[in-house]
């Protein structure tokens, strides 16, 4: 049986369109589709759930951040997708917190869209261009393999690295020059710190720094 999507984009065009590549990629079938946040929330099915809903960031009534942030107080059953066109680092790392399970492009291609669905509906995240090979998060494993992977990623960081790592993810959104600051560093201490998780597990932005430490629970405790 098809994943169920529901789609959240206030143009009507771009929606159409990708509500039919979608179902024609034949593991998935849009089930639900919405203009704005508020017509998504009023309407969204109880019984026959989506599993996934792609979501624009930029709608009016409510925007993609509040539908978001509804999702993760009322509905944590149904993953989110943002669709991105020109959205910032800040905004997109704003997303994550908000529970955003990934990122796709306005203009993606049917194959990188069908990647982003199946990374989602299998390990509950999408991390375009990630290619260290990290096992997916619970949703695929075992609880005690997920806390062995964990483990691992941990004991390959410092305790400043993750120090510099739960501060980028902080819900004050600090910039680097803040970072730096209360951590006593210099700009360029902050650029290797940066540059040396980038480099331990291929991420590519402070986007992916936040979404990497929730999928691997590395801001607690």
């Amino acid at each position: 049986m098809p994943h169920s999507i529901a789609l959240v984009d206030d143009h009507d065009l771009m929606r159409s369109a990708l509500a039919n590549m979608i179902d024609r990629l034949g593991d998935y079938k849009v089930i639900f589709q919405a203009s704005n946040g508020k017509q998504f929330v009023e309407g969204l099915p109880t019984d026959d759930a989506p599993l996934i809903a792609i979501v624009d960031l930029n709608m009016p009534v409510m925007d993609g951040y509040q539908v978001l942030e509804w999702l993760s107080e009322h509905r944590r059953d149904v993953r989110a997708l943002v669709l991105t066109f020109d959205a910032t680092d800040d905004a997109l790392t704003q997303a994550v917190r908000l529970g955003a399970r990934g990122f796709l492009g306005k203009n993606a291609r049917p194959p990188l869209l069908k990647l982003a669905l199946d990374s989602i509906a299998l390990t509950g995240y999408f991390q375009s261009g990630d290619t260290s090979g990290h096992a997916p998060p619970p949703e695929a494993m075992s609880v005690a393999r997920y806390n062995r992977e964990r483990d691992h990623i941990l004991s390959r960081m410092t305790d400043r690295e993750l120090e510099f790592l739960q501060l980028v993810c902080s819900e004050e959104e600090h910039t680097y020059p803040e970072i730096g600051r209360r951590m006593d560093l210099r700009p360029r201490s902050v650029d290797n710190y940066r540059i040396s998780l980038f480099q331990k597990f291929d991420i590519k932005s402070k986007t992916g720094l936040v979404l990497f430490a929730m999928k691997w629970r590395l801001l607690e405790g």
